[in-house]
């Protein structure tokens, strides 16, 4: 009888472990009580044969090197109407004995579903954690989105794009859903209590930041073209130079100018102990036409307050011949309302991003004018950091990968492309500097006014609102240095905050999808 099922499994690596992973998955698919599926498993592992042939499952010999072609292989071996597809290479995936019933039965409810994906339960160190997905729109470009280990696609819809592209070798996956995404009325199977159809056995893990920027770099622009095509079919791909636009200034603005060139801002909550490193990195720039504008958000209790207040005029640290400091104190601790009441206030034609535990390189200012320089359809500049970290005993000190100081440069980012790639990933670098009229354009900061941003993305959302009319400049040497410290938000995050950091950002990429198709459409 033909199967409505189709279970594709991989083989793990050739070990006693592997074995013993894929042996226990086996036997909770063979308990299952609707035995309308078959089992395919893919890969080279010598007891493979063997562990299926127990159970009356196939074992596709073939190597997984490319993963395209290793997946297509089992792929045409699937007679199923649907096809569950598992990431079990790694992490042991047992099935619940109703989950096959459960998603033939989901599936047939949802006629038009190319894809769906549950809730799952995480089995780390023997604590159940359930794990709760977040729903999908269009806007969840990201490679890193969570859809859980078992993805299960309506076959038709695989045999009708070809199943994988054989020109992405790394990640198949994420060019199949994309593709998914493109016929809409994807389905999630959400769970409140005892309700997700399999378990993985797995730590828990937070997110580093920095992960994605160390991936190899075949992979990253395999993952950069599978958005990019995806992109082009649904009509929110900007060709190079589209759409471009050019900032005038008049003689007497730009002899304005002179008096102060560029506003660094920094917002500060609560933050005495780094607050004057900071500064001071701002008065030792080799440009010195410049403002520091310091906004604290902690109100006039704030111990930073104190602090800022000693490079003001009768301050101990205030020196007229340095750059100088302007002083907001606020009791909101919004972000985007402090960057945009300093810079409504400013008289300079440039912003200047430092965050209050950071420093600036002292060439930082004079290399981001450089850029602007070049062209005047660059709008907004970004440029590279170095990681430091700040010790036990307060020193700061750099951080090395393999020996070599670890430099972030987002050289993912090309003239061609980087606007459109942006979507995919979590950020374009740092410093950020834009021009204060185009960002008075494009409608200042956000102030936790866009869905889920709770003082996080505003500078994502202002980035891709200003690549999609104007140049983004690049610097790509470091002038800024990032300092990792234990009250610091670069490090290993949580489940949680990783959830409503997706959100956000995810949010504002499905509002930049709907820009992109409106300036495609003109």
């Amino acid at each position: 009888m033909k199967p409505k099922l189709s279970i594709i499994l991989t083989t793990p690596g050739p070990s006693a472990a592997g074995k013993q992973l894929l042996a226990k998955t086996l036997a909770s698919l063979a308990s299952q009580s609707d035995r309308r599926f078959e089992v395919i498993c893919y890969g080279r592992m010598e007891e493979a044969d063997d562990l299926c042939r127990q159970y009356g499952f196939l074992h596709v010999d073939v190597a997984t090197e490319h993963c395209s072609k290793a997946l297509n292989a089992a792929l045409q071996r699937a007679q199923g109407d649907y096809v569950l597809i598992c990431y079990n290479n790694s992490n042991l995936i047992e099935f619940k004995q109703s989950a096959t019933a459960f998603y033939i039965m989901v599936m047939e409810r949802n006629p038009l579903c190319p894809l769906l994906y549950a809730d799952y339960d995480l089995i780390d160190h023997g604590e159940v954690k359930s794990r709760k997905l977040l729903e999908w729109h269009p806007g969840r470009l990201t490679d890193s989105w969570d859809l859980g280990y078992c993805l299960l696609f309506r076959n038709s819809f695989l045999q009708q794009i070809g199943f994988c592209d054989e020109r992405y070798r790394f990640h198949p996956l994420y060019d199949l859903r994309l593709k998914a995404f493109e016929r809409g009325h994807l389905v999630h199977v959400s769970n409140r209590f005892n309700g997700a159809p399999y378990r993985v056995h797995a730590a828990e893990q937070g997110l580093d930041v920095f992960a994605y920027l160390k991936t190899g770099r075949d992979v990253q622009r395999e993952l950069e073209a599978i958005v990019t095509e995806h992109l082009r079919r649904i009509g929110a791909y900007l060709a190079a130079g589209q759409n471009y636009h050019s900032v005038h200034y008049t003689a007497e603005e730009e002899a304005a100018f002179r008096s102060c060139i560029a506003s660094v801002v920094i917002p500060v909550f609560n933050r005495p102990e780094f607050i004057g490193l900071a500064i001071e990195s701002v008065q030792a720039q080799t440009v010195q036409n410049i403002e520091c504008v310091v906004v604290c958000n902690g109100g006039a209790e704030d111990p930073t307050v104190a602090q800022v207040q000693r490079y003001l005029p009768g301050g101990d640290r205030y020196d007229p011949h340095k750059p100088a400091v302007r002083l907001l104190v606020h009791d909101l601790n919004v972000l985007g309302f402090c960057f945009n009441d300093a810079l409504r206030s400013s008289k300079a034609k440039y912003y200047v991003q430092l965050d209050s535990d950071d420093l600036l390189f002292p060439q930082a200012v004079e290399k981001i004018l450089h850029v602007y320089d070049e062209d005047d359809r660059i709008g907004m500049v970004i440029g590279s950091y170095q990681v430091f970290e700040k010790t036990a005993d307060g020193a700061i000190q750099p951080v090395l990968v393999d020996g070599k100081p670890f430099v972030v440069t987002h050289d993912e980012w090309s003239e061609e492309n980087g606007r459109n790639n942006l979507l995919r990933i979590g950020g374009a670098g740092a410093p950020r500097s834009i021009k204060i009229r185009v960002l008075e354009e494009l409608g200042w900061f956000g102030m936790n006014d866009s869905p889920f941003s709770r003082n996080y993305g505003e500078d994502y959302e202002l980035v891709n609102k200003c690549a999609e009319r104007y140049r983004i400049g690049r610097v790509w040497e470091p002038i800024y240095k990032v300092v990792r410290h234990s009250g610091g938000t670069d490090h290993m995050i949580d489940q949680a905050t990783i959830d409503i950091n997706d959100n956000a950002k995810d949010h504002m990429r499905l509002e930049a999808l709907a820009r992109r198709k409106k300036i495609n459409q003109a």
